[in-house]
């Protein structure tokens, strides 16, 4: 590895921002089974208060690969969205497009948000331009019970100043679930690591604690858990295999925020965590990210990479000590970011009102929602459909209909390694068969009753057909 890829400790500097824009100078430190909707959830507690691939090759579990055509499939592998063409198509109800078209995701943004960021607008410059952001930031570290946060531009940018951190580099391996976003993958290959895929419990639909057993190795650096739609992997487990491994536990909490493991909120439990804010999410600050860590070397090693390679320490102005990056939120981000963080148990309330609704809308059809074992809080960002086995008809054909009456969803996330860019790996079958079946529903915060009782028609009315 070179210097960059492992960089040392940084000395930490004073705390307190200074009172003039200065970069970055003294940053503070802030501070189960699946629930089938036959059986509607039952109630849970309320929340608490609170770059280029390295020369090394992979061994022989890993599955990233350089595709010589990325527009062409993998020979034999399987089209996991694909409709079945059998299946009788339900066709839109009548009227159906003259309802308004119900979205899958809208902010939450009220009078608080304005005034934060018009605030912001109007004072957030010279001697008080990270004034939102470091108020963000502790306020965010004082919410999860950690003791660092880094606010930054996105949440693909904090997982990426973690691995860095972390000294990831070309030849390292990194366990993560096939079942995911590709932002949870890009950051390690984007430093020159290689992925292994390993398969998705298929009750939580999060990673499997036994194939990441079975997949770690001699060159295993991290094991990513992705909270995936706000159900929570098992961390217990997870964590204990990092610490028989010496392996480092990474969360990627970028779809759990409010989601809570045994009393623990996600995100709070590994080395480091990530969180999203797009616009998207139950939070939001239009885009960005939050890194989260208790973790003090690797906090400071975060900051100086984050902002051009420069430390916090250092009183040179443009003397970077490394080769940086440039992934910091802006003030006017972390206004809204602060408004949304003092909103939060109504949003994540209003999240879980709306799975609830679903549940009870749904329940006795062939299908299951998401889990949320016991001693857990599921934030439910994205209220998702898994259809039975037995059912004929698909998660694209349920979304093509859902379409034709006006309704947003999104599919299931592909399996990772059924992407152009990896090599295949169709052993992790339950990935592949949960992208088969599974679509998510709209699920914004102001979702009406009666647009959700809108779906849950069009969704009985489809698989009766079915």
């Amino acid at each position: 590895m070179t210097a960059d890829a492992h960089p040392g400790p940084v000395s930490g500097g004073p705390t307190g921002r200074p009172d003039v824009c200065l970069p970055h100078a003294g940053r503070r430190d802030v501070g189960a089974p699946g629930t089938r909707v036959s059986d509607p959830a039952s109630p849970s507690a309320d929340l608490p208060g609170a770059g280029a691939l390295g020369p090394s090759p992979p061994h022989a579990g890993s599955s990233y690969t350089q595709a010589p055509d990325p527009g062409l499939p993998h020979p034999g592998q399987p089209d996991v969205g694909a409709p079945n063409t059998d299946v009788p198509d339900a066709g839109p109800s009548p009227g159906a497009s003259a309802r308004p078209r119900i979205r899958y995701a809208l902010p939450s943004v009220t009078d608080l948000e304005a005034a934060y960021v018009a605030d912001a607008l109007k004072t957030g410059w010279g001697a008080r331009c990270y004034e939102y952001l470091t108020r963000f930031e502790a306020a965010f570290s004082a919410r999860l019970g950690v003791s660092r946060c880094l606010a930054t531009s996105s949440c693909t940018g904090a997982m990426h100043l973690g691995l860095a951190a972390l000294g990831l580099g070309p030849g390292d391996e990194v366990v993560l679930a096939d079942a995911n976003w590709i932002a949870s993958v890009a950051p390690a290959v984007h430093l020159g690591a290689h992925p292994v895929f390993v398969d998705v419990d298929p009750q939580t639909w999060c990673i499997d604690a036994d194939a990441v057993a079975a997949a770690i190795g001699p060159r295993t650096r991290a094991i990513v858990a992705v909270h995936l739609y706000g159900n929570l992997c098992d961390m217990d487990r997870l964590l204990a295999l990092g610490q028989q491994h010496g392996i480092p536990v990474i969360e990627d909490a970028a779809e759990a925020i409010g989601s809570v493991y045994h009393g623990r909120p996600a995100g709070s439990m590994g080395r480091f965590g990530v969180f999203s804010f797009h616009g998207t999410k139950t939070m939001t600050t239009g885009e960005g990210g939050m890194l989260v860590t208790d973790d003090p070397e690797l906090y400071e090693r975060a900051v100086v990479l984050a902002n051009h390679g420069r430390a916090t320490s250092q009183l040179a102005q443009f003397r970077p000590q490394r080769v940086g990056f440039k992934f910091r939120m802006a003030n006017l981000q972390a206004a809204m970011g602060l408004a949304q963080l003092e909103r939060l148990d109504e949003l994540v309330a209003a999240k879980r009102r709306v799975f609830k609704a679903y549940a009870a809308g749904l329940s006795g059809l062939p299908l299951q929602m998401n889990p949320e074992p016991e001693a857990t809080t599921n934030g439910y960002w994205m209220p998702t459909v898994i259809l039975d086995p037995q059912v004929a008809r698909s998660g694209a054909q349920l979304l093509a209909t859902l379409d034709q009456e006006g309704v947003d969803g999104r599919p299931f996330f592909p399996p990772l390694s059924s992407l152009p860019m990896f090599a295949p790996v169709p052993g992790n079958r339950h990935s592949y068969d949960l992208a088969a079946r599974g679509l998510n529903l709209p699920s914004y915060h102001d979702l009406s009753p009666q647009d959700i009782a809108r779906v849950c028609q069009v969704v009985r009315r489809a698989l009766a057909v079915a």
